[in-house]
């Protein structure tokens, strides 16, 4: 069946309701990616007394660089499988099943279950992750001037699921058991498996295997109009000067995200050892108000979103629909019991997790505006957004340089203001505006028809050696600290994306003309 054949596909404006089945499947799976990365290291690190595998920093920090690295070398796997054998959409869906069975081994907490875990996972996103990109991509194919402004609202679903998974799973295991918390991710990447599961058709012939795509690629061309296929050809050097460019954002992206990924590591360490996080009297007051908002208005942002998708899918797509509300009322179950606990404590402990959640509400709040702006006059070139994103991910590390300037070499403590850290987040955040999603985005228009999968995966092998590193880097903190500042430490990840994004202003013109079309 073609894409135009079918009416919930289609709409007069704005976007596709098939956009936003994939918005929520994407949601529930980086809230268990999320949701458990917010408590590897902690988890790792905390005393066999409270329930943790007393670790120290620099081996959990290594850990956690394996595997945030292995996750992303796995998609070019994936891809490439996707491509070939299963399509897209038996990927996403044999990927989705296999990580909620890693979320269950890892729940268990047992060694042998937790190494197996952590296995699955790997393997579960290498199929899952590059190919649910493809799905986004291929929805535009007729409209490629919407995909910046597209994947910007897809990225708005994966920080939706990675505030509510460092929210609650980060909250559950830090404040009640680790392993509720790494129980719950598990869950909700079932709701997601299950609910992408049953709208299926609402993609048309959108990540059929190739088999079943070349059948319905060939019923379509026999109505096809012969100039629109002759359009489709593309010469084989755009198609090399085209790949370059993917390669050298793929290069660039490495330097932002071997920064940003300190989320996880080297800055969860600085929120839970170097940070006064103990409220009372009426700094906890505002605390508790301030997260109940900060809490409940994306929450019920997404709920209007589910119940527009409802409006335009429950007739058929109704099982579909049941499992994502189902997973809704038990999210807003939880959250209300957590605001409830909350307010009954006398003081309040911030846990360490809950800054995270900072960057995904920073992208909630800021998505719409530079989804907007990538829409209007004022839309910059792709490498000047990466240069852009780069600047401003260096100077969210230079204010937290800055806010630990006063902590003594060596020292393994202190109670610097949460304020470095949420502003450092802010920038982080902008930053991550300019590249992620845009970076998908390019990647999708630039790439070959054929090799959309593979190119998804050798994209997502930068982001593998961008956490590997990050996480060997982050790993140096208590060496670099001891030798000479926490200061110095966070200076590393100033200097070099601000370096990184200069060179990035000088490919612009470079880049430019290899795009043949696509700035």
């Amino acid at each position: 069946m073609s894409i135009a054949a079918n009416p919930v596909m289609t709409t007069e404006k704005g976007h596709p309701p098939s956009l936003f089945i994939l918005f929520f499947t994407e949601m529930w799976e980086r809230f268990s990616y999320y949701g458990m990365r917010a408590l590897l290291v902690l988890f790792l690190t905390s005393s066999l007394l409270d329930g943790g595998w007393g670790w120290d920093r620099k081996e959990a920090l290594q850990l956690y660089g394996i595997y945030t690295g292995l996750v992303y070398l796995t998609p070019i796997l994936g891809g490439f499988i996707a491509d070939k054998f299963l399509g897209y959409r038996k990927a996403v869906i044999l990927g989705a099943l296999i990580m909620t069975i890693g979320h269950a081994s890892m729940a268990l907490e047992s060694s042998s279950f937790f190494y197996i875990g952590l296995t699955c996972l790997i393997i579960g996103n290498g199929l899952f992750k590059p190919n649910i990109s493809s799905i986004v991509g291929q929805l535009y194919t007729k409209n490629p001037e919407k995909k910046d402004a597209a994947y910007t609202i897809f990225y708005m679903g994966i920080n939706a699921g990675a505030f509510l998974g460092i929210l609650l799973c980060g909250y559950i295991g830090e404040k009640v058991d680790w392993s509720y918390g790494f129980g719950l991710a598990g869950i909700f990447m079932l709701f997601g498996l299950l609910q992408f599961s049953f709208a299926q058709k609402i993609f048309g012939n959108i990540g059929l295997t190739p088999k079943a795509k070349a059948a319905s690629d060939a019923a379509d061309a026999l109505t096809a109009d012969p100039a629109a296929k002759k359009d489709a050809i593309v010469p084989a050097h755009v198609n090399r000067d085209r790949i370059i460019v993917i390669s050298i954002f793929a290069f660039f992206t490495i330097f932002f995200w071997w920064a940003f990924e300190q989320a996880g590591g080297s800055m969860t360490i600085f929120a839970n050892d170097y940070t006064d996080r103990t409220l009372s009297g009426g700094s906890a007051s505002t605390f508790k108000w301030a997260n109940t908002l900060l809490t409940v208005v994306p929450l019920i942002i997404l709920t209007v979103v589910l119940a527009n998708l409802f409006r335009k899918t429950f007739a058929k797509y109704s099982l579909s629909n049941i499992f994502l509300g189902t997973s809704f009322l038990i999210i807003w179950g939880i959250v209300i019991w957590m605001l409830v606990r909350e307010f009954k404590a006398d003081a309040t402990e911030v846990p360490a997790s809950w800054f995270g959640i900072l960057n995904s509400f920073f992208i909630i709040a800021f998505a719409p505006l530079f989804s907007k702006l990538w829409e209007s006059r004022l839309n910059p070139s792709g490498p000047v957004k990466f240069a852009i994103g780069l600047f401003l991910v260096g100077i969210g590390f230079a204010i937290l340089a800055y806010g630990s300037y006063g902590i003594e070499p060596g020292a393994k403590t202190a109670a610097v203001s949460m304020a470095w850290l949420i502003l450092a987040y802010l920038f982080h955040t902008l930053g991550e505006l300019c590249v992620s999603p845009v970076g998908l985005s390019y990647v999708s228009k630039l790439a070959p028809v054929k090799l959309v999968g593979l190119m998804f995966g050798i994209w997502f092998v930068a982001n593998f050696a961008a956490n590997f590193l990050g996480g060997i880097t982050g790993s140096y903190i208590d060496a670099i600290t001891e030798k000479y500042s926490l200061a110095t430490f966070f200076l590393i990840f100033t200097v070099i994306p601000i370096l990184a994004g200069l060179i990035m202003l000088g490919l612009n013109g470079f880049m430019k003309k290899r795009m043949h079309g696509y700035e």
